[in-house]
């Protein structure tokens, strides 16, 4: 299936690598503007090269920080004088944290709390009038399946995830009315840069950590970036304009829960 994305403009939290590279790299192959958040300026100036050389459309690379309000009003406000609007808005950024719940502090709370989920909640409230005025908008939020089947020692991802999830059907609820689309895609096991380094701390080959934990997943191996990018595509486009308020496992099968 071909689909365009000309004449949208986008924008992908969390940017510079990883699945967010891969979305914004997806989304500018397809023909639209992209604007790209992440926190260091090597790692973006890197990303926008590679979008360049995909790009079908403008390509703006913004430094900065989700966790903090002042850093996504700056961005919101960037994308805007380049682009004069935004189509597509894709919360990705934020660290995994995970621990036995006895040892997660209030800091570690407050600082997961304010990276994903107000996070999201802030950089939607700036994009959805806009939306909403043109009756045309395209959310995802990034999220795993731990929001759908939380481990034991998964806090506070899993329980931000789980609040990013109720988030996206009450906005997909009250974006429907103005053809303001919300969905959230939830990873599983996905080959990034994440696992190089934890594979590094435990002091194994990187091949026999990632065989290890692909043990559990039907499909048998890891995803790719590219795959997850693929989905998000086909929703933010005209041909995904039937769907909003769905929380799909991009997974392999590893989640229990549909």
């Amino acid at each position: 299936m071909q689909i365009s994305l000309a004449g949208r403009c986008a924008l992908v939290t969390g940017g510079s690598k990883g699945v967010g590279l891969a979305v914004a790299t997806r989304f500018a192959a397809s023909g639209a503007d992209v604007a790209i958040m992440a926190r260091t300026r090597a790692g973006l100036d890197q990303a926008a090269e590679a979008l360049a050389a995909a790009a079908g459309g403008r390509v703006v690379a913004i430094a900065g920080d989700v966790a903090l309000p002042g850093d996504l009003a700056r961005l919101h406000d960037e994308t805007m004088r380049a682009f004069g609007r935004i189509d597509i808005l894709v919360n990705n950024a934020g660290t995994s944290r995970t621990g036995p719940f006895e040892r997660v502090t209030d800091d570690i709370w407050r600082q997961d709390f304010d990276e994903k989920l107000f996070a999201a909640i802030r950089l939607t409230r700036l994009v959805w009038p806009q939306m909403k005025e043109r009756r045309w908008g395209r959310i995802i939020n990034v999220l795993n399946v731990g929001a759908k089947a939380p481990r034991p020692a998964s806090a506070p991802t899993s329980v931000t995830r789980a609040a990013g999830m109720a988030l996206t059907k009450v906005l997909a609820h009250e974006g429907g009315p103005f053809n303001v689309l919300v969905n959230a895609l939830l990873i599983g096991f996905i080959e990034a840069d994440q696992h190089v380094r934890t594979a590094a701390r435990l002091g194994v080959a990187l091949a026999d950590y990632m065989k290890e934990r692909s043990k559990d997943i039907p499909l048998g191996r890891p995803g790719r970036a590219e795959e997850f990018a693929s989905l998000a595509c086909f929703l933010v486009s005209d041909a995904g304009s039937y769907i909003t308020g769905t929380a799909i496992n991009v997974d392999g099968g590893l989640c229990r829960v549909v």
